[in-house]
């Protein structure tokens, strides 16, 4: 009976016995389509021909220069991806047994294959290492987005605000590999009635990022607690950094924005992030055209202008990552850039968050946006 293998595999044969070798080429050869096999005699031979061509193996417990199990843990170690199917003398079913137990898809007794059974034992083994990969792939995208759901709840959290004078908006986007940045936000309002905010982006992407990133995140919130001027806050920011970061090229930059508590003023220090929009009296502008100063993790001795910014009645605000003006619009695409996002508030008349969002096309970084307007009863 001809075997059902009905497409032309590249197999690797590790069997140091001609003859044993010679029975599985014999059987293989009656497939529909007989695969490409290659054969090496030991260990050693088959490091060099394990390829990533190489579709399934078949390797037999009895090398000359690999005992039993070993075998099989140095084929999947270097075939991480590849089926494996153990060959076995009659007297070591327990060793396939075990070998299965190690990683094997799949184990054969020499002595009863016959070509049906070796076709289909392979056609199941590549089978069930599809599987067998699709599962841990499915297992590690969970464990990624229960870490990313962790670190984004850590990087945004929710503002403490006690004035139901100011409206809160936020919006955050994954850049289009899906790996969380570390984009961070936060809003707190200290007794004294005045609003603080701040808007950050390590450099980066990743894990170790957007754990700098909560970290950054926190200490800001836990230095405006404890009241504690602008100018040590980012030196303090600036020093932590630069202790938690993983490499000395990681940098981050950020806005901050001190809100008075009758809400007519607010001093800004953009550092190395881009401007702030504010929409006053129903002109739509940038901030600042000139940063405060460089990003932090840059210089040493850096320092941070102030930036005063009369608020007036009627305003809304608002301070995003690079990760909005950066984007892909239109067709052509191009990137939105910051006079394309003016183009856009001034379209709308006001800064709304979800159309804004709704013009964005592909996303290359991620995407924060923090919105404040004072409500006007």
């Amino acid at each position: 009976m001809t075997a059902n293998l009905s497409q032309t595999l590249t197999l690797l044969l590790i069997e140091d016995d001609d003859g044993d070798a010679f029975l599985v080429e014999e059987l293989l050869n009656q497939a529909q389509a007989p695969p490409r096999i290659f054969r090496a005699r030991n260990l050693r031979e088959a490091k060099e021909q394990l390829t990533p061509q190489i579709q399934c193996v078949l390797v037999d417990l009895s090398l000359p220069d690999a005992s039993r199990l070993e075998a099989l843990e140095e084929v999947l170690a270097l075939a991480p991806h590849t089926a494996v199917l153990v060959l076995t003398g009659l007297r070591d079913v327990h060793v396939g047994v075990a070998a299965v137990q190690s990683g094997a898809q799949d184990y054969l007794v020499k002595g009863d294959v016959d070509a049906r059974l070796l076709a289909r034992s392979i056609r199941y083994a590549m089978e069930r290492k599809r599987a067998d990969l699709a599962q841990l792939k499915l297992v590690q995208a969970e464990l990624t987005a229960q870490e990313n759901a962790r670190l984004e709840s850590a990087l945004l959290p929710g503002p403490l605000l006690r004035s139901s004078a100011i409206e809160h908006v936020t919006r955050y986007l994954p850049g289009s590999g899906g790996t969380l940045a570390g984009d961070f936000f936060d809003t707190v309002q200290t007794p004294d009635g005045s609003v603080h905010m701040v808007i950050g982006d390590v450099c980066g992407h990743g894990p170790d990022e957007a754990a700098l990133g909560v970290a950054l995140r926190i200490a800001w919130r836990t230095l405006v607690l404890a009241g504690q001027p602008d100018d040590t806050l980012l030196r303090t920011l600036d020093t932590l950094l630069r202790a938690e970061r993983k490499a000395p090229e990681i940098f981050t930059t950020l806005c901050t924005a001190t809100i008075s508590p009758d809400l007519s003023h607010a001093t800004m220090r953009v550092v190395g992030h881009p401007p702030p929009l504010l929409v006053r009296d129903g002109e739509v502008r940038v901030v600042t055209e000139t940063p405060s100063g460089p990003p932090l993790g840059i210089f040493a001795d850096a320092e941070w202008a102030v930036i005063d910014v009369p608020l007036g009645t009627e305003w809304s605000m608002m301070l995003y990552t690079d990760g909005l003006i950066e984007a892909a619009v239109g067709e052509p695409s191009r990137l939105l850039g910051v006079e394309g996002l003016l183009d856009l508030v001034r379209e709308h008349g006001a800064i709304d968050l979800d159309r804004l969002i709704s013009h964005v096309g592909t996303l290359s970084d991620d995407l924060a946006v923090v919105m404040v307007r004072r409500c006007i009863t």
